[in-house]
């Protein structure tokens, strides 16, 4: 039955890679259930929850990206945009944070409206394919700078930014030790690389004491005080004067998480081989339509914007490459609602050897660029270089974007069918102008 709905055979998979390759990625990206709640607890809301809405909005969004579009792409509460909520909108702003959720809920709509109306489909076939690879190769350097970030091998440091962390703490050491076993069995082609590797790294570090005291355990009746409370009438400027205000947090929330998941989205698909020879990505319409659904449900149950994650790549790389996948990741942040305080007990050093490895396998994706034409090649770097660097695939694909326009057009190489590319620059010119004068 699973062969038959999901396509298994077809897709050269079978139900047990497809639940190792679940069980890796949420491995990856379960840390967003102890970080979000942190995160929108600064906004004053119900850590308890936060945490329960975090689990259900992941599990809703995973769900319906296997169920829906059978692609193996996780999806959970977005980071970066869970910050803007917090940071930005309800403390800087003093919008209330029911308010924000009315923001969040209406984006979600828009993403709907524009995927039926097969906008977003035009925005994801207008980027050029040299740049999908970008993208991906992008992406990789992103999940590899956050992988090594995670495991102290990278540190800040205020004369050079970054700097070489201290290789003798019991954090690095468990990380490297955890690396080191990764790319042995990557290496040897063993199918469980990743999830073995993270858990020999997790049991050294239990054993040098990196272990952080489980927090409190949080029943599912909690989630009553954030679920449906989202203030639509205010979000909409009903409740005052400060529609401006509101229209520009919506359109961040959209931008941001409509960019971000086109970078994603094509670099998870393309590490899984899912694109098409002439670059097309099947099932785009289900795939945008269950990334629709999934923010606007997050906001119902008092979460930010649920978005597709860049750890969907560890899942891949395991062998991942059906919906079942993400069916598997759903059902398991399920039943994290019932042991979301042992979260901790993975430490980060135990999942950072995933992600770096992960990152050097998609940086592969660099090779198929055109490298030897400028117009082709500066575009992609600027993209690769900007993702990492600007912490946010939505502006460094901005940058590649930006330069192919520019360099097409003042290279006597541009064609009029690529209008919405430029539409596409010029939005991004323009948001480039308004964040430096805010």
């Amino acid at each position: 039955m699973l062969d038959r709905f999901f396509g298994l055979e077809a897709a050269g998979t079978s139900v047990r890679i497809e639940l190792l390759a679940g069980v890796t990625t949420f491995l990856t990206m379960i840390y967003i259930v102890v970080v979000n709640p942190l995160i929108m607890g600064d906004a004053g809301m119900p850590i308890g929850a936060v945490a329960i809405g975090t689990c259900i909005a992941a599990a809703a969004g995973c769900l319906l990206m296997g169920l829906i579009a059978n692609t193996p792409l996780a999806m959970a509460p977005g980071m970066g945009l869970n910050a803007y909520f917090t940071y930005t909108v309800v403390k800087g702003m003093g919008v209330p944070w029911e308010t924000a959720l009315g923001c969040v809920f209406i984006s979600g709509a828009a993403f709907l409206v524009l995927t039926l109306i097969g906008a977003r489909q035009l925005i994801v076939n207008a980027i050029p394919r040299s740049l999908f690879s970008a993208v991906a190769g992008g992406i990789g350097l992103f999940i590899a700078f956050i992988g090594l970030k995670d495991a102290g091998v990278i540190v800040a440091n205020p004369a050079t930014t970054v700097g070489l962390g201290d290789l003798t703490s019991p954090t690095v050491v468990v990380a490297l030790l955890g690396l080191l076993v990764t790319g042995v069995l990557l290496a040897r082609k063993v199918r469980a690389a990743m999830l073995v590797g993270i858990l020999v790294a997790a049991a050294a570090g239990w054993a040098l004491g990196l272990i952080h005291a489980p927090g409190a355990n949080h029943g599912v009746g909690e989630i009553a005080a954030t679920a449906f409370k989202l203030n639509l009438a205010g979000a909409v400027g009903l409740g005052g004067n400060i529609f401006a205000t509101l229209a520009e947090i919506i359109f961040i929330f959209l931008f941001v998480d409509l960019f971000d998941n086109v970078g994603t989205l094509v670099a998870v698909t393309k590490r899984a081989g899912l694109v098409d020879a002439d670059g097309k990505i099947p099932r785009l319409n289900r795939i945008l339509l269950a990334d629709s659904i999934a923010a606007m449900f997050g906001a119902l149950v008092g979460v930010s914007t649920v978005t597709s994650y860049i750890e969907s790549a560890s899942g891949v790389s395991a062998g991942g490459r059906t919906g079942l996948t993400s069916v598997v990741v759903g059902v398991l942040f399920l039943a994290a609602i019932f042991v979301a305080p042992y979260v901790a007990l993975i430490p980060t050093a135990a999942t950072a050897p995933a992600l770096i490895l992960v990152g050097s396998l998609m940086v592969g994706a660099a090779a198929e660029i055109e490298w030897a034409d400028p117009v082709i090649a500066i575009p992609a770097f600027l993209t690769m270089i900007g993702i990492p660097l600007t912490y946010s695939i939505a502006d460094g694909l901005a940058f590649g974007i930006v330069g192919y326009a520019l360099l097409t057009v003042l290279t006597g190489r541009g064609r009029a069918k690529d209008w919405l590319l430029y539409l596409l620059a010029v939005l991004f010119v323009l948001r480039f102008v308004y964040v430096s004068k805010g």
